[in-house]
């Protein structure tokens, strides 16, 4: 079953994360907000990924001293999902 999931982020510039799920794969990654040129190229790297492989490759991923980033809190938002 195909799923749209917004998650709402928290210490980061970007305010949301949304994307699809659909038999564990997650696809349609986009961010409102945030850096623009990253979170894109964050978005096409995950594209296709499993929620366990995105969470893997980028969670604990740090920007500066926020102690979190927009990857790590999209590693956060598939596992939550």
């Amino acid at each position: 079953m195909k799923e749209q999931i917004s998650f709402n982020t928290s210490g980061v510039c970007a305010k949301k994360i949304h994307f699809t799920r659909e038999d564990g794969i997650i696809t349609d990654i986009s961010f409102e907000g945030g850096c623009n040129g990253n979170l894109k190229a964050i978005s096409k790297l995950c594209e296709g990924m499993s929620a366990e492989k995105i969470a893997q490759i980028l969670k604990g991923n740090l920007c500066g001293t926020k102690g979190t980033s927009c990857a790590d809190q999209l590693a956060r938002a598939v596992l939550e999902a």
